[in-house]
């Protein structure tokens, strides 16, 4: 059975950042947070990645915002954040998977990569019920307390592209939380269980860069998703093209009518054909 995954961002792609949500719903503006305290520590050298979750471990100590916090209760806000899901979600996978059966020995597995909480992710139920995988920074918790108290595991924009490997040589999410070097494991590009070829990756911003140009460098497919309306939105759609980085750029509705669920059904379409069609090949 030969295999098509479909690999997405979270924050932004498929729903509103979710760590802004999550400042919001415990009095932290997002963007005193955002653009004035992580972005002073990013000029002095942090990566945007950590420097975020050391703000986050600052305000989870005694008398923060934070204060007490655990990931059994960001994977409860990960849960309430399902109804913030962009239109057209989660139809939008069933129909996936509709498509890709209607090809002969093609199946599709559906993965997150993000620069977010794994935590929150891992609580929602779309993601449970719908999800093969799905990667995000971690926080270790205090032995005594449960509180979120270390950064276990940072995804930065190329760090990214390690998740896109391992779904690559077949590496599950939990050999791939306990074995990090697997990804490294020589293996003939003829084996890999999910060709680069056989991917479609869907992204928001500059954080998936690196992604978006593995994936089309290997015959690949690659969509942006950008807020229309805004100057960022613009210049990034113009980077993005410049390079050929993405195949196109759309709002995120997923609605089998609207621009980005319409294309990407499409892609989907075409993809699991072509992959019909090269397994019928004969030797």
């Amino acid at each position: 059975m030969a295999v098509m995954a479909v690999i997405f961002d979270f924050d932004d792609t498929l729903l509103p950042d979710s760590t802004s949500a999550l400042l919001s719903a415990h009095g932290i503006d997002p963007g005193q947070f955002w653009s004035g305290d992580a972005q002073r520590l990013v000029e002095q050298g942090y990566d945007p990645p950590l420097a975020y979750l050391n703000l986050l471990l600052d305000e989870v100590r005694p008398g923060g915002k934070l204060a007490g916090l655990t990931n059994d209760q960001l994977g409860v806000f990960g849960r309430s954040l399902d109804s913030t899901w962009f239109e057209g979600m989660p139809e939008f996978f069933d129909d996936i998977r509709e498509i890709v059966g209607q090809q002969r020995d093609v199946t599709v597995e559906f993965y997150i990569i993000s620069g977010g909480l794994e935590a929150i992710i891992g609580g929602s139920e779309i993601v449970q019920n719908h999800f093969t995988g799905y990667y995000g920074c971690q926080l270790g918790e205090d032995r005594e307390t449960g509180t979120v108290r270390y950064v276990k595991r940072c995804i930065t924009f190329t760090e990214k592209t390690r998740f896109i490997f391992e779904i690559n040589k077949g590496v599950r999410q939990e050999a791939s939380r306990t074995q990090p070097h697997l990804v490294n494991k020589a293996m003939p590009e003829d084996t890999r269980p999910v060709p680069m070829r056989n991917m479609i990756y869907v992204g928001d911003g500059m954080t998936d860069i690196p992604c978006f140009s593995l994936i089309r460098g290997h015959d690949g497919d690659a969509f942006g998703v950008l807020k229309r309306g805004s100057e960022s939105a613009k210049q990034a759609f113009l980077e993005f093209l410049r390079t050929d980085r993405v195949t196109s750029l759309h709002s995120p509705d997923y609605r089998a009518d609207a621009d980005l669920g319409s294309i990407l059904r499409a892609a989907v379409s075409v993809k699991a054909l072509n992959i019909s069609l090269d397994t019928a090949r004969p030797l």
